[in-house]
């Protein structure tokens, strides 16, 4: 895990060297706020609005190992960069363009992982809607260990109020179905 740590750590300063919009979601932010699960690989949200992907697509896949042949057109058809570091760890870097993905980097906070890491990462409740609005069995088991462990701490206002459009959107009410069976079973 620690050299998980670390490379967050080395792209965290590659993507704050060039004043880069970002926060880390996924596995490393679920070490803070979840119930701590083996995560192999690295996800970060980079707001790059619509018109700027193709850039910074290319300065990542410049400076980084491509996981994909054709990376470039894969990052701009699928938004989301697939790299690796020289150590072969993984990282998806998403291509964040809306409003709500610019709130979620707005909101992140600075972490201690390690005494010499602190990794920004999304709130727990962005890392609820998110893992929610995947909709997977593993994110569904993910949310259930965040709002056990963070009980009380949650803001469910904030939460429900960005993910009620995003399954509208994605034609899906049963994501908040599933979540308030979720929150309910653990008394929250």
């Amino acid at each position: 895990m620690i050299d998980l740590f670390q490379s967050a750590n080395m792209i965290q300063s590659y993507l704050q060297e060039r004043n880069w919009s970002f926060c880390f979601i996924g596995g490393i932010a679920l070490q803070r706020w979840g119930e701590p699960r083996l995560t192999v690989d690295i996800d970060i949200l980079l707001f790059t609005e619509f018109e700027n992907d193709l850039d910074y697509a290319a300065t990542l896949l410049e400076h980084f190992y491509p996981r994909v042949e054709n990376a470039l057109d894969f990052a701009i058809q699928n938004r989301v960069v697939l790299i690796k570091t020289k150590q072969g760890i993984g990282i998806d870097i998403s291509l964040a363009g809306i409003a709500y993905e610019k709130e979620v980097i707005d909101r992140a906070t600075y972490n201690t992982f390690t005494e010499e890491i602190k990794l920004l990462t999304c709130s727990a409740e962005d890392l609820i809607v998110m893992k929610a609005f995947a909709d997977r069995d593993k994110d569904w088991g993910d949310v259930y260990g965040i709002i056990m462990r963070q009980a009380t701490n949650l803001d469910w206002t904030y939460i429900l109020d960005r993910l009620k459009p995003l399954s509208e959107v994605k034609e899906n009410p049963g994501i908040l179905d599933h979540l308030e069976r979720i929150r309910i079973s653990l008394g929250n």
